[in-house]
């Protein structure tokens, strides 16, 4: 709300400025020169900068953490024993961008979905949420398998789209098995409204999505999928290489078992992964980290803080 305010409140001087300018003036008027007309490019560049995140929003990132995280939301845990190592905000529930993947991919795996079916991508996948674009053209046709595998490692939002779309019952059932098994896993914190992620209606916590990441883990598929770096697939007569969004996955100083992260205007840099660091298998939880970078840069400050005390619990925040 306070958001809201003071766009509302910066809106006096202007309209006043702009009364002013009708009042006859006894002065002589001085011609001055225009400024250069703006750049649309630049200026829609700058309103999307400017445009706060949700947890921007609530005042997340105003609560201090021992590591100075640029994420406004941290957990990270150990996956056999849940004890929790760090904590921030762990219960505030954001949007959660493409990390909605994760559970597309649960549902298509545990649906037992052949992974050799063909499916074409058509006009009800292109993004009509942010109007983003896709390497998949209308009319590709890839197995399940490979867009299970795009959807996990890429990010691809078309190939999420047909997921879901081609699931029992269309769409709307896919949706429906979404939010059914976050509730079996106990997240109740969390709701899907559509599969790829690009609606920021698709939230959750960080205590919500360890338990997601706990449960995917156990597949051995979406382990694959998730930490592949590259991927070669045949659309049409050309072959496309696909990349991970996570550079980790190529760090020798990092043994990833599943990751997936996102990003979308209202949910900021956000990353999950499972990992093996300092001797213990562990679940980490980023959300809502501002700059490109910056949820990289806060899983490394985390790998090298449990480096050297991996016996240490910090918690800080709102409800952590």
């Amino acid at each position: 709300m306070s958001g809201l305010l003071l766009g509302a409140g910066a809106l006096a001087p202007v309209q006043s400025a702009e009364a002013a300018a009708q009042q006859p003036s006894s002065k002589k008027s001085v011609r001055k020169a225009k400024p250069a007309p703006r750049s649309p490019r630049k200026a829609a560049l700058v309103e999307a900068a400017a445009k706060p995140t949700f947890g921007q929003l609530y005042g997340l990132h105003a609560v201090d953490d021992p590591l100075d995280l640029k994420s406004s939301v941290a957990l990270v845990l150990d996956q056999d024993t849940n004890e929790v190592l760090f904590s921030k905000n762990s219960q505030a529930v954001l949007p959660i961008a493409s990390i909605t993947k994760l559970m597309t991919a649960l549902v298509v795996v545990e649906a037992g979905l052949s992974l050799d079916e063909q499916l074409t991508i058509s006009d009800e996948d292109k993004d009509t949420e942010k109007g983003t674009g896709s390497r998949l053209a209308i009319g590709t046709t890839l197995s399940r398998g490979e867009l299970l595998h795009l959807a996990l490692m890429a990010s691809e939002n078309r190939a999420a789209s047909a997921l879901g779309r081609n699931y029992p019952g269309g769409p709307t059932a896919f949706v429906a098995a979404m939010n059914q098994k976050a509730q079996s896993l106990g997240m109740t914190d969390t709701h899907y409204v559509e599969p790829t992620g690009l609606s920021s209606r698709n939230q959750s916590s960080a205590k919500d999505l360890a338990a997601l990441v706990k449960v995917a883990h156990e597949f051995p598929l979406l382990r694959e999928f998730s930490t592949s770096k590259d991927h070669q697939v045949m659309v049409g007569k050309r072959q496309m290489a696909f990349h991970s969004t996570n550079g980790l996955v190529r760090s020798s100083s990092w043994d990833i078992g599943l990751q997936k992260t996102g990003f979308i205007n209202e949910a900021g840099r956000c990353l999950v992964m499972q990992a093996k660091l300092a001797g213990r298998k562990l679940i980490m939880v980023f959300l809502d980290s501002t700059g490109k970078y910056s949820r990289i840069g806060d899983a490394e400050r985390v790998r090298k803080w449990l480096s050297t005390q991996p016996s240490t619990v910090a918690d800080s925040g709102v409800g952590g």
